[in-house]
């Protein structure tokens, strides 16, 4: 099924299930091809930078990468999603890393800077854990609500009746609470913040932003910066990529009348139900997420990583370097390394073969 037939399909939750995850993250071993030249000899330094939210799964790409192709250099930049996509349209960078897709707005711009249409394919899925810190307690179950007021700074101590009622087995200290934000502009504080006002805008009264909207409690810069600080702050609660929080203990979020920890099997479930952008390129895909799901098992607090890049490029080595990497990125060994390596979910087989083909039209001008 090619996309624009997808775009059009009835059912937005068939089209976005068919365009990203299959319900349980599964390989796409046996469905899905490897469509395009993932390079072979390339050389050169190749610059990309933007999501920190996929920091260990571009490790575990460019280590694979370049060792099939020796003369080749990758420097991904963990810039943060604001800053991936605003130096890739600037020309600083050959490609770019969001965990948002390009808004309206900024589409005008990165097509003029690319001379044409603008590639937007997604690369990495992954649950946002609210991972917290707090002495004796393991496990906690808290709602859109709760959590929307513990990061607004109105609710402030860990025996609050809100928190207490959801946890009647957890002994909560009488700890002051320590909210973490990312510091830096993110995508994936755009994708958490986008998830409160939806679930919980009485509660939450904030617009979707890269910056954190909130002043007060901690902060830190990127994914592993937030981790880091949680770790070292006794009642700390943060919010990051699910595959990077480490031995952090972490929320189980209210969906429906259940209360569901973070898992790729959540986050694919969520997607499954989300529709699609219209309007856009045959070369972008793009997802508005069902945040307000009730869908059993499914968790709503994600994020999806998007590559972004050009479809032509003026100097031939640059297309072809940004089409090798894509390629392996899209592929189903490029799904395999991020999956084993970051745990992140792999592309259905449906969305790796649009990947696949989009990536692999990359040529100079």
């Amino acid at each position: 099924m090619k996309l624009k037939s997808i775009r059009r399909a009835a059912v937005p939750g068939i089209a976005a299930l068919a365009l990203l995850m299959s319900a349980c993250g599964a390989s796409n071993e046996d469905g899905g091809s490897d469509d395009g030249d993932t390079g072979s000899g390339l050389s050169g330094n190749l610059k990309g930078g933007g999501a920190t939210s996929q920091e260990k799964a571009q490790e575990a790409w460019k280590t694979a990468f370049q060792g099939q192709n020796d003369g080749l250099t990758i420097d991904y930049a963990l810039l943060g999603s604001t800053d991936g996509r605003s130096q890739f349209t600037s020309g600083a960078l050959s490609f770019a890393g969001s965990d948002s897709y390009i808004a309206d707005e900024e589409l005008e711009a990165a097509k003029e800077r690319c001379g044409g249409n603008v590639i937007e394919v997604p690369a990495y899925i992954s649950s946002i854990a609210v991972a917290f810190n707090l002495p004796g307690v393991d496990t906690l179950n808290l709602d859109a609500d709760t959590i929307a007021k513990i990061f607004d700074g109105k609710i402030t101590n860990w025996n609050d009746p809100a928190i207490a009622d959801q946890n009647p087995d957890a002994t909560l200290p009488d700890l002051k609470i320590a909210p973490v934000h990312r510091a830096d502009d993110s995508g994936t504080t755009k994708n958490f913040t986008d998830y409160l006002g939806k679930v919980a805008p009485e509660a939450w009264g904030y617009e979707a932003e890269d910056a954190f909207p909130v002043s007060g409690g901690l902060s830190a810069e990127g994914t592993s910066g937030v981790v880091k600080q949680i770790g070292d702050t006794e009642g700390a609660i943060g919010y990051a990529d699910a595959s990077q929080t480490g031995d952090l203990n972490v929320v189980s979020v209210k969906v429906g009348e259940e209360y569901v920890a973070p898992s790729p099997e959540g986050a694919a479930k969520t997607v499954a139900v989300s529709p699609v952008v219209e309007g856009r390129d045959a070369t972008d895909i793009a997802v508005d997420v069902d945040r307000n799901t009730t869908e059993a098992g499914a968790y709503p607090v994600i994020l999806l990583s998007y590559l972004i890049a050009c479809e032509t490029y003026e100097d031939q080595a640059e297309a072809d370097n940004v089409k090798g990497y894509l390629s392996y990125i899209v592929s189903d060994e490029g799904q395999a390394e991020s999956a084993d390596f970051a745990g992140s979910a792999k592309l259905a087989p449906e969305t790796a073969a649009q990947a696949q083909e989009i990536v692999a039209g990359i040529a100079a001008q």
